[in-house]
């Protein structure tokens, strides 16, 4: 387990912005692909966007593309996911996701990849 700590989410009316940050710890941030989930009330949990280790690879869910942008710092061991045009169906809590680096591990997009998890952070978006 790779332990990870997200933060920024928030209440914002629709149209708004905010973003998030994941805070890993470990010496292999670096080296992993990253990414965010979201789980909505009554909802199974769903992908959103990752990012590989060096960011030369980014997959974004439909639902989110042209409005989310999702960055790395690897200096800072920081994930990011800049969040615009925010709408009431984007509200859920938001999962920071790593998967461990290894022979043609590049990006993910499913839950079955993942080998850690943040502790998630509240998104509300309200119209």
């Amino acid at each position: 387990q790779v332990p990870l700590v997200e933060s920024g989410g928030g209440l914002v009316q629709a149209g708004g912005s905010l973003r998030l940050s994941c805070a890993a710890s470990g010496r292999t941030f670096s080296m992993s692909p990253m990414g965010w989930f979201r789980q909505a009330p009554g909802k199974e949990r769903e992908f959103v966007a990752a990012i590989s280790w060096s960011a030369d690879r980014i997959v974004y869910a439909d639902s989110v593309k042209g409005r989310f942008t999702i960055s790395r710092d690897n200096a800072k061991n920081t994930l990011y996911l800049q969040m615009n045009s925010l709408k009431p169906e984007d509200t859920a809590v938001y999962y920071c996701a790593t998967r461990l680096p290894g022979p043609g591990v590049v990006i993910f997009t499913k839950e079955q990849e993942i080998d850690g998890w943040g502790q998630g952070t509240q998104v509300t978006v309200s119209s």
